[in-house]
């Protein structure tokens, strides 16, 4: 059969090396599947399809250090992966059973108790048999915390299998965004770094969830699930009618060939391992001293990302030659393609020069403060009515007085003009149209302590490059929001004495966890924008996918999140708000809103405060692209995810519903939630296009930075440094 597409280069830095155990691997392998019941009589593989899959070879290759038993076990952990993937698609997606699909994923997380002495059910096929044996052997030797991550990923990568199902039932092409999300959960990829952890070393638990660890984690899932898209296009979308594939995504986003679609994956791919490789290089290092971690932590981090390497390269190799995918061309396109062995596809070193170096290149070449010109909005899709609060006019009185209590207007970053110009109560007249004249202060006050942050983080600390005094501004902004009644520092500047009153109006009537879920979602956005600042300093336009994740951080969607869910009560469980379909719409209304306000701050941000951070200019740079193109590129994405908005909210919320069996008070309230949103996304919309904080007039008439005659000094960092 014809391959669709040619294969690209592959930016592939590491060698491929191969465990000396493989021939063990693959007798046990053989033998365990056989004794699960997945091969003669199952339905789904005979003895022949697992030795062309050769999974003892993926194993072999992606965990070259391992010994003998422990090469065994991984190999029957990927033996169960695979064929589950293909059990499932058999006895569920090719029949669109979704009822049925749904009954089968509910048991499968009873086999994996985090007590092993608790109780499982009697296995009902080689599925559950399999999983029940692999757990009862892996996890004695693994951490609680280990355990509880492995399972997470492992039910993700089941549950999310309903994801791709409902897809399929509905005909629906996700867009980028929301498959590269998807893509993790059902791909499997953070499932593997967990056996990562299992074949190398675990990392510390009080690390596991930090930025650096999460990041490598989801570059090293991102470049895997794409590398995987590419080899599997042919398998997946012309011979088993799969929507799910990284290449047709784009194919049908950007309405381009396929072999233009593929090559764009391949470059996405790339950024990826880009990224990993700066978050090992700079951030890790840089957490393992700000933590104390003991040399043996950091050994233990070195030697799982080395371990994701290995992966990555040994992954690589086994697509090449597995019979499960389409290769033709994967070993034979480099000039050194007479070379064999293991690594060889890696070996074109000056082919990875030329274009990944170039690549990596162009995101520290961007020329600051180049001439623009006004933003240019396009026809932006907005299918909700803009309501606004008819409190709006005291609020816009209230707020100047509030601003100079709490020193904003004193600082030398705002005065009355700028604070008048961006008419933030407006925005909250949108995003709260009944709420009361207490509930709208509160709502304007926070969204102007937010801004204020956004405008203070970069002009005091950027532009000095002054990460130190960021982090200390930053840790006493943790200190302003007690959770159990400590006592907060003396307010040093106007950041904390702001914070230090809005925490006590929201949080009086708490309770303790409700005050611990608020201030994590602060400081999600306070953390967020030191990650700004550390690229400021480097001078490094993010990658694409690493951009759009921590701008719904510097946006502060998180706290936007929190404050909306705050009337909720008990009647909507927790579960429902970690759903799938929940994070979705959330996501979906954020990337948005984000979107939107790159797309007016355009000129504000590139030519008059030399800013990388924004979504237009990530694009030009990762296409090479002019701005009238970038700007085509965000308004499609926006205009995909409004869709996908409606979408969730139409088809996957009452599925939701009954999913969880939701009182008639809990539906209420998740669709008046939507309408929470639908409000928050008019409302920004509608104040983008009425403040004057974006256009080119007022723009020009504040070409400084700071005000007049005033510059922010660093009292914070020296009161907390002496204290």
């Amino acid at each position: 059969m014809t391959q669709p597409f040619e294969l690209p280069h592959f930016y592939m830095p590491y060698p491929a090396r191969l465990n000396p155990h493989l021939d063990e691997a693959r007798a046990h392998s053989v033998e365990w599947a056989r004794g699960m019941g997945m091969l003669e009589g199952s339905g789904i593989w005979e003895r022949a399809d697992l030795d062309a899959h050769d999974y003892g070879l993926l194993c072999a290759y992606t965990h070259p250090e391992c010994d003998g038993p422990a090469l065994s076990l991984i190999t029957d952990w990927y033996v169960w992966v695979f064929f589950f993937d293909d059990h499932f698609l058999e006895t569920f997606k090719r029949s669109q059973d979704r009822e049925g699909g749904k009954a089968y994923l509910e048991r499968l997380p009873l086999f994996m108790p985090l007590d092993l002495s608790a109780p499982v059910p009697k296995p009902e096929n080689p599925v559950e048999a399999g999983l029940a044996d692999l757990w009862a052997r892996t996890v004695p030797s693994m951490s609680q915390g280990w355990r509880t991550r492995f399972a997470e990923s492992t039910e993700h990568l089941l549950n999310e299998s309903m994801w791709e199902l409902s897809n399929i039932n509905e005909g629906r092409i996700a867009n980028p965004v929301e498959y590269i999300e998807m893509r993790r959960k059902v791909g499997g990829a953070p499932w593997s770094a967990g056996l990562i952890e299992y074949a190398t070393a675990e990392v510390p638990e009080s690390v596991a969830g930090s930025r650096p660890l999460r990041v490598l984690m989801e570059t090293f899932s991102d470049a895997v699930h794409l590398r995987n898209d590419l080899f599997s296009y042919q398998r997946e979308v012309e011979d088993e009618g799969e929507l799910s594939n990284g290449v047709l995504v784009l194919e049908t986003f950007f309405g381009c060939t396929t072999q233009q679609a593929a090559d764009t994956v391949n470059d996405i791919l790339t950024s990826r391992l880009h990224q990993f490789e700066h978050t090992a290089l700079t951030e890790v290092p840089a957490l393992a001293l700000e933590k104390g971690l003991t040399p043996d932590e950091v050994a233990s981090i070195a030697a799982y990302t080395r371990g994701l390497q290995d992966w990555q390269s040994g992954g690589h190799e086994w697509h090449t030659r597995s019979s499960r995918y389409m290769n033709e061309g994967a070993r034979d396109t480099s000039p050194l393609s007479r070379l064999t062995g293991p690594g060889a596809s890696a070996a074109d070193v000056g082919a990875l020069l030329a274009a990944a170096g170039a690549e990596r290149l162009r995101a520290y070449s961007h020329v600051p403060f180049q001439k623009v010109g006004p933003s240019r909005i396009p026809d932006i899709r907005m299918p909700f009515q803009v309501r606004l609060n008819a409190g709006l006019d005291g609020a816009r009185q209230r707020i100047t007085p509030w601003a100079h209590r709490m020193g904003i207007l004193a600082e030398g970053v705002w005065d009355e003009d700028k604070l008048a110009a961006y008419d933030l109560p407006l925005c909250s007249a949108g995003l709260d149209p009944d709420g009361t004249p207490q509930a709208l202060d509160l709502s304007a006050h926070w969204l102007a302590w937010g801004t204020y942050g956004d405008d203070y983080y970069p002009l005091v600390f950027g532009h000095r490059r002054d990460l130190a005094a960021a982090k200390l501004c930053t840790e006493r902004l943790s200190a302003c929001m007690p959770v159990d009644g400590e006592e907060i520092p003396l307010p040093a500047n106007a950041m904390e004495r702001a914070l230090a009153d809005l925490w006590e109006r929201t949080t009086a009537a708490m309770t303790p966890d409700a005050r611990r879920t608020l201030r994590a979602a602060v400081e999600v956005m306070t953390e967020s924008w030191l990650w700004e600042l550390s690229n400021q300093a480097q001078h490094r336009i993010p990658d694409p996918v690493d951009y759009l994740e921590m701008r719904r951080a510097t946006f502060g969607s998180d706290l936007t999140m929190s404050l909306c869910r705050l009337g909720h009560g008990p009647a909507v469980p927790p579960e429902i708000y970690r759903s799938g379909p929940v994070r979705s719409l959330e996501n979906a209304a954020v990337d948005f809103a984000v979107l939107l306000n790159d797309v007016f701050s355009y000129q504000k941000e590139i030519e008059y405060e030399g800013e990388i951070h924004n979504a237009i200019l990530v694009v030009q740079n990762f296409f090479g692209c002019d701005y009238p193109t970038a700007l085509g590129v965000i308004h499609d994405l926006m205009t995909q995810r409004m869709r996908q908005f409606e979408h969730v909210a139409a088809h996957e919320f009452p599925v939701l519903y009954e999913d969880f069996k939701l009182s008639d008070d809990a539906r209420e309230i998740m669709r008046g939630y939507v309408a929470e949103l639908q409000n928050w996304m008019a409302g920004i919309l509608h104040w983008h296009r009425e403040c004057r904080r974006y256009g080119a007039a007022d723009l020009a008439r504040r070409t400084h930075g700071f005000v007049p005659g005033q510059l922010p000094g660093l009292s914070v960092a020296r009161s907390w440094a002496s204290s």
